[in-house]
């Protein structure tokens, strides 16, 4: 399995207020999308997320997200490591992925770009 890098996950309060921010930051433009009544804003290495107060402490639980090559692999790897799988793999707007629970307890998003 191959990590290609992290993304910070930020849950904010008001997307609308947090963009324009982030974008200026990272000098890059965001990509939104909804998943679950969450609002989604990909801006650099970092993932903005804002809902439901209930969405959100879940979503807080997840450390970082993690961008691999190939969910699939990184699915085989994680479990031949001793994580535990909770999630997927699923198709997302921009690709796959899933949600392990490695041994020590951190909770992790493994994506990908590849569509099904």
């Amino acid at each position: 399995m191959e990590i290609l890098g992290t993304t910070l996950r930020v849950c904010v309060d008001d997307l609308e207020t947090a963009v324009p921010f982030y974008e200026r930051l990272t000098n890059a433009p965001a990509l939104r999308f909804e998943r679950a009544g969450v609002q989604v804003a990909a801006v650099g290495c970092f993932l903005l997320m804002s809902g439901p107060a209930a969405e959100l402490e879940v979503l807080r639980k997840v450390v970082a997200t993690i961008a691999v090559t190939d969910v699939d692999e990184a699915h085989k790897t994680l479990t031949d490591l001793g994580a535990d799988v909770l999630a997927g793999p699923v198709s997302t707007p921009v690709g796959r992925n899933l949600v392990a629970r490695h041994p020590d307890g951190t909770l992790y998003e493994y994506v990908d770009r590849r569509r099904d």
